[in-house]
This record gives structure tokens, sequence and C-alpha cells, in this order.
């Protein structure tokens, strides 16, 4: 292990960091990467977008909130399917502030100044799994 270490660093490889344990917040910061990634085209206008609903939503300053990113990014490229980000949502957030989170999803997808399909029906997929009605949907307005 110590010469494992030794080799990595030799090496330049950098020591793997432990992910932090999901809560709702980094739930939704995953959610929100997910959902923009979902047309296979991560544009920094949505990137800048989930910075920006990040620092409003948690009171973060802009350095704050590109580091909770990065480490949503992080999570959702480890972390299990949609459904487990959806679910720690639900069980935690009452349905008024789910239509928010609904909203900043969709903030996210038109971030890039485009409706892509795919990102439409991630979203959709991701509210039927928050509990919201397909009425509520702010990407039917």
């Amino acid at each position: 292990m110590i010469w494992d270490s030794l080799l990595d660093r030799l090496r330049n490889k950098p020591a793997e960091q432990e992910l932090p344990e999901l809560d709702e917040k980094l739930a939704l910061g995953a959610l929100m990467v997910r959902v923009a990634k979902s047309d296979n085209n991560y544009h920094v206008m949505e990137i800048g977008e989930i910075d920006r609903i990040l620092g409003a939503t948690f009171g973060l300053n802009a350095v704050e909130a590109a580091k909770m990113r990065a480490t949503c990014e992080k999570l959702e490229a480890a972390a299990p399917g949609t459904p487990d980000f959806a679910l720690m949502i639900r069980e935690h957030i009452d349905y008024p502030h789910r239509l928010e989170v609904a909203q900043q999803l969709w903030q996210v997808i038109i971030a890039d100044g485009t409706r892509v399909t795919a990102e439409i029906a991630s979203l959709h997929e991701i509210e039927g799994m928050l509990g919201i009605k397909p009425e509520d949907s702010p990407a039917d307005e």
C-alpha cells in the first residue's frame, strides 16, 4: 500500500477523493448536471445556469457554487441512477418546492438556447420520479 501510494505520486496520479454522502442539496445539483448532459452536450451556458441556481438556492458565492457543482458532477458520474437522486429530493422536499426543482431543471435545459427532445424527455422522467403532476410541468407551459 505504501509502495502504491509512492508510485502514484511519482507518476503524478492524484489520489482519489472520497465523495460526500448524498443529501437533497447535492441530489438537486446532480440532477441538474444529469439533465444538462442528457443531450450529450454539456454546454457552458448550462454550467453557468447550474452555478447560478446553486448560488441563489443555497446562498453561495460564485466560487462556492462552482465547487458545489464540481462535486455534483463527480456524484452524477459515480452515483447510481436518476431515481436515487429524485427519491432523495422527494423524501425531503414538499410538493411546492419540488415544483421549484422542476422549474430549476427547466432553466438548465433552456440555458443553451435550444430545446432538445432528449432533455425534455429526461425532465418529464425526473418529474414523474419527483411526483410532479404532468400538468404542473414547466416544459409544457
